[in-house]
């Protein structure tokens, strides 16, 4: 027989009224300014995030994770990327965060003019390198989980969660990242943040023609399973802009929200120096001119008190 295993309402009432009227908050980590302050990540969190391939969606994953990695001392960050090796993904973030193409940063094309944002980028790397890791291979969560744990990781990026299986044989893709899933909760339910990146598949369109419509593109987007979008705490999307919309304005689609209402985020996608910002704010006529170390110095890290790191999975 099973044997049985549940709670009465009345001692969870208990905990949960102590716990109600202590004040005590979640806890979440900051990853950047307005609009993207909006995204809740923290302990026990499993944040989606898919995209059409080339939308941006590695490039957003990573800018949120290096910049919770600044916003917060102490924190420490493992990413597993298939597809993009340390050295690819540094380059990008070299970019974002020195304001200069990703273009000259690759072919190392740099000039007497790059030297001062180039320091500053570099400075600004240097200063998580340390609370920074990258798997690799093999690119499986059995690894992810080890490495996590040696790392003493608090927030790992998974990129992207169909190419990264679970432990054991699964013939069928489905079955495999519903179990991927699985792991996921309990990587979170051990005290541990969670981007996820998924690919997407595509939708009719009005003329019902195959694409990447923003227009199509829901929860039943996400590919291979709807054990991704339940598991998660908050699902996003970062859908096209229109054919008459300016191609650098997406939409951040907030598809699933568990703890608070879905809020969609209209950003900037600066491509030649993979940087999001808001797009509700930007001016065209205003230039792109800016003073990249006061912007960093404006920001003020948060105070590293927000408990204890997860070991075990």
């Amino acid at each position: 027989m099973t044997q049985a295993a549940y709670v009465t309402a009345a001692d969870a009432l208990d905990g949960w009224k102590d716990d109600l009227l202590s004040g005590n908050k979640p806890t979440f980590w900051p990853i950047g300014d307005s609009p993207l302050d909006r995204i809740e990540l923290g302990p026990g969190l499993v944040i989606l995030l898919g995209g059409a391939p080339g939308a941006g969606k590695t490039a957003l994953a990573m800018q949120l994770l290096i910049d919770a990695l600044r916003l917060t001392p102490g924190l420490r960050g493992l990413c597993c990327s298939v597809e993009m090796p340390p050295a690819v993904l540094l380059d990008r973030q070299l970019a974002r965060l020195s304001g200069i193409d990703a273009t000259t940063i690759r072919y190392r094309q740099f000039g007497a003019e790059h030297g001062e944002r180039l320091e500053l980028g570099l400075a600004q790397l240097e200063a998580v390198a340390d609370r920074l890791a990258f798997c690799r291979p093999p690119f499986d969560l059995a690894n992810v989980a080890a490495s996590a744990d040696a790392f003493h990781a608090d927030v790992l990026l998974l990129d992207y969660i169909q190419r990264i299986p679970p432990p054991g044989n699964h013939a069928d893709n489905r079955v495999a990242v519903n179990k991927s899933m699985d792991y996921l909760r309990q990587f979170a339910e051990a005290g541990a943040g969670l981007l996820v990146v998924a690919a997407v598949g595509r939708t009719k369109d009005r003329r019902g023609r195959s694409s990447y419509d923003a227009d199509g593109l829901s929860l039943a987007s996400f590919r291979e399973t709807s054990e991704l979008e339940f598991g998660a705490d908050s699902a996003f999307i970062l859908a096209p802009p229109g054919k008459k919309d300016d191609p650098n304005l997406l939409t951040l689609k907030h598809l699933k929200s568990r703890h608070g209402e879905c809020r969609d985020l209209r950003l900037r996608f600066d491509k030649p120096i993979q940087r999001f910002t808001d797009g509700t704010a930007w001016n065209p006529d205003a230039g792109v001119a800016v003073d990249l170390a006061a912007a960093w110095d404006a920001t003020t890290p948060a105070a590293d008190d927000w408990g204890d790191r997860w070991q075990d999975t």
